[in-house]
């Protein structure tokens, strides 16, 4: 049997069903039986000018220049828009390159659904029966050829397969239906981290005020007083030079260890595109160039496979060597910085304690007053000695820090969040419940990975490494236009969501790689088909109840037809 595209109506409105009314012409459908009702004469539909005898309607002769008068028979077939246009005068357009007003000869299939069938297949000794199931077409028996009616077992199957697609869709709405709810479960979760990230940002906002105010008093009030120096003597100048040099060394290999990491990364890198290379390459083509890149590669990895067994320093060496001196690691700095007794000139710092009483408070306050104002005025210089400043102004600059910092990581957590709400997740943000999961299939030596709005994959069962085919960028819709798969895992007709993934891994003298995943309505997520429509840019056709925008609750009926 054979499918059409074009000029069949299989699958009529479903009010005319019933069989034409008794005395019509043989192939005339419901919709146009009200131009042959007239027995006196015949109208053409196209050119109702034009009138005919009853008795020319299907004498299978084309009278009416749209070929109204032949509804039963193939004689004005060659009428088409789509026809090689060949001079036919009186006809709409003079040529044979018109429109047949009527659709097709109507079967009326009983037991299944009526539909028109093109002029041509009338009478041409073939059994139609994916469009006629009732044979009606072949009524001349041409070639001895007798069509008998299936519409019975047709139409029987045709119910049970839609029923099943029926049964089907209300699945994929009720489990469509869970998935919003989870994406809105989701989406409020995010709202409320919003929310309190606000709460929390504005009580910092006000703390930070506080500490800063708090640091800049406490500032002023020690910036009067004389403070020791750290370490006396000799010793303690020697002492104070190698805490600093010491400190210099670990930031020194701590910067060192950033570097390694990084030009760790590039060759893992560079391992990654002439691992590429070897397994991609085509030993058939004579590129010695490239026959030499590929064997000094093989040459470099089984070295680097020897190289692995030597030892080397961990990690966790370095890492204890890095962590900040105390009593718990590395020097204990403050067992050398104390001191038993203290220095002559500690009897200048503490003049006051020679003061009676009464009077030591009053002095003390008396004389820090003046100092500071000495100083603010520019009459008394600062202490500017390195680590003189008192454990009061440390203490409240600390704390300044702490909190500048908190409000820095809770404004960029906040930012991050709201970017999350203002992404786009597809219809009811339905793609926020299965973001991260992914769903595979097996094509030949590969298997082929779709993460959602994450990234496409192309995993080797030969052990070659992974290949990165995109990350996503944004959602689309495209038409699609494919036939309707008898197990229903294509896209069919009609505008279809699109996800881009774009920016993978490049291609041998080639652009990166980029997937686009066609998404139709499905039970559940499957990763039906991967082609390669061009180099490098690849197709995913895949089934999901996240695509199923367009399914009615169960029971609320959608006229298909």
């Amino acid at each position: 049997m054979r499918r059409i595209d074009a000029l069949v109506l299989f699958g009529a409105i479903s009010q005319y069903n019933v069989v034409a009314a008794k005395g019509l012409p043989r192939g005339v459908g419901p919709e146009f039986a009200k131009f042959f009702e007239n027995k006196a004469s015949f109208a053409c539909i196209g050119v109702p000018s034009i009138t005919l005898d009853p008795s020319q309607i299907n004498d299978g002769s084309c009278d009416c220049p749209d070929g109204s008068d032949e509804p039963g028979t193939a004689a004005c077939a060659y009428l088409d828009s789509l026809s090689p246009e060949q001079p036919l005068p009186g006809s709409v357009t003079g040529t044979t390159n018109t429109t047949n007003s009527l659709p097709g000869f109507w079967c009326a299939n009983k037991g299944h659904i009526g539909g028109y069938i093109p002029f041509l297949y009338v009478n041409d000794g073939i059994c139609d029966y994916d469009m006629c199931c009732d044979g009606s077409e072949e009524y001349a028996h041409v070639g001895g050829v007798k069509c008998e009616n299936r519409c019975d077992a047709i139409g029987k199957e045709y119910r049970r397969v839609e029923e099943a697609r029926r049964k089907s869709k209300e699945r994929s709405a009720a489990q469509r239906k869970t998935l919003i709810k989870e994406a809105a479960d989701l989406r409020s979760v995010v709202e409320g981290r919003v929310q309190a990230l606000r709460k929390e940002i504005d009580q910092l906002e006000i703390k930070k005020g506080e500490l800063q105010k708090k640091f800049e008093e406490v500032e002023r009030s020690e910036r009067g007083k004389v403070v020791k120096p750290e370490g006396q003597g000799k010793l303690g100048i020697l002492l104070g030079l190698a805490k600093n040099r010491v400190g210099e060394l670990r930031h020194t290999l701590d910067k060192v260890m950033d570097q390694r990491d990084d030009l760790k990364d590039k060759v893992e890198q560079l391992e990654d595109i002439l691992r590429a290379l070897k397994d991609e390459y085509n030993p058939n083509f004579n590129d010695e160039g490239v026959k030499a890149a590929v064997k000094s590669w093989e040459d470099y990895a089984a070295s680097a496979e020897q190289e692995e067994q030597k030892s080397e320093i961990s990690d966790t060496d370095i890492l204890d060597v890095l962590k900040e001196d105390g009593e718990q690691s590395g020097i204990n700095w403050a067992e050398f910085q104390e001191e038993e007794g203290g220095s002559d000139t500690d009897i200048l710092y503490n003049l006051e304690a020679y003061l009676p009483s009464f009077a030591r408070d009053f002095v003390h306050e008396k004389i820090n007053l003046l100092r500071i104002w000495l100083i603010e005025n520019g009459l008394l210089a600062d202490n500017p000695a390195t680590g003189g400043e008192s454990r009061l102004v440390t203490a409240a600059r600390d704390a300044l820090e702490s909190a500048k910092n908190e409000f820095s990581q809770k404004t960029a957590s906040l930012e991050e969040q709201q970017r999350d709400l203002e992404k786009d997740y597809g219809p009811d943000g339905i793609f926020r419940a299965i973001k991260g999961r992914c769903v595979s299939t097996d094509v030949g030596e590969y298997e082929y990975e779709l993460c959602w709005l994450d990234r496409t994959t192309q995993k080797s069962k030969k052990g070659h490494g992974n290949t990165n085919m995109g990350n996503f960028v944004r959602i689309d819709k495209e038409l699609a236009d494919d036939e309707e798969r008898a197990d229903g895992k294509g896209l069919g007709k009609g505008h279809r969501m699109v996800l881009r993934y774009d920016n993978g891994q490049g291609c041998w003298n080639g652009p990166n790689r980029r997937t686009d995943v066609w998404l139709a309505c499905a039970e559940k997520d499957e990763l039906w088909r991967v082609s390669e429509s061009e180099k490098c840019v690849y197709k995913m056709e895949v089934g999901t109840p996240a695509a199923c925008d367009d399914v009615h609750e169960p029971g609320v009926g959608k006229d298909e037809l």
